[in-house]
């Protein structure tokens, strides 16, 4: 990951796998390549996702809860190798492949919602930032028209951002519920690929299907409610995908 960028005393840091960053600028010109997947990305055997993606990407990836900081906080991630630097779902050229569901966190590049420090206080605001790497004066995109209309495919992309956002608010909400539950557990895995090769994995979490069961009737319509146990299900579910990652090995 690069790091920090400082503009004046306000500084960027940059989300896992983009560049540089800069503030977006209405006279900005950026390059927007379909497609295109950082470095960083390409050797990554893990992607963020967000509460509302689950569903979906779990019919293409096993999907688990990590933590950075011993179990003091979780996040929701997308396995997309058995081993570190080893991403399976990148082409030959280099981009990801078409046949499976593309997580957001990757199709948001080269933009981003940054966090911001001021004189080393993080700000509540996020600011619309770019890869520096991806401006370019000659060849990028406009974001508006010469009168400073928005053009549509900048309109879709800020939507996409601002969505992404909320998205992952409601991800953090929900794995901060589920430690307070006491509904994650360690776990570690053994992945068995179609020719019966086996790979045991750990440092995951996993949803507690025992304690699930056991949480209050309030509790439980809470989850319900709030779209949590139904994604819960997907992710356990997802863990059968464990077994096809070992087989798109080489």
């Amino acid at each position: 990951m690069e790091a920090p960028i400082t503009t004046s005393a306000m500084e960027i840091r940059p989300p896992f796998g983009f560049g540089a960053l800069v503030p977006l600028l209405k006279s900005h010109r950026v390059l927007v390549p379909e497609g295109k997947v950082p470095d960083a990305l390409k050797t990554s055997n893990a992607i963020p996702l967000a509460i509302s993606e689950i569903p979906r990407a779990s019919r293409d990836y096993p999907i688990v809860f990590a933590s950075g900081d011993g179990g003091k906080s979780f996040g929701v991630v997308a396995l997309l190798g058995l081993k570190d630097n080893e991403n399976l779902f990148i082409t030959a050229e280099g981009g990801w492949r078409n046949d499976v569901y593309l997580p957001a966190y990757l199709r948001r590049y080269p933009f981003c919602m940054a966090t911001v420090s001021r004189d080393g206080n993080v700000q509540e605001e996020r600011l619309v930032c770019v890869e520096r790497a991806m401006l370019d004066d000659k060849s990028g995109l406009p974001i508006e028209t010469p009168e400073g209309q928005a053009l549509s495919w900048w309109s879709e992309r800020l939507h996409l951002l601002q969505e992404f956002e909320v998205d992952m608010l409601r991800t953090r909400e929900m794995c901060d519920m589920l430690k307070k539950l006491g509904l994650l557990k360690p776990f570690a895995a053994q992945a068995v690929s179609a020719r019966g090769e086996v790979l045991n994995l750990g440092g995951m979490y996993q949803a507690d299907e025992l304690r699930i069961a056991d949480q209050k009737a309030e509790d439980l319509r809470t989850l319900i409610r709030k779209g949590i146990l139904g994604r819960l299900y997907a992710h356990m579910i997802s863990l059968d995908n464990l077994g096809r990652l070992l087989d798109m090995r080489k």
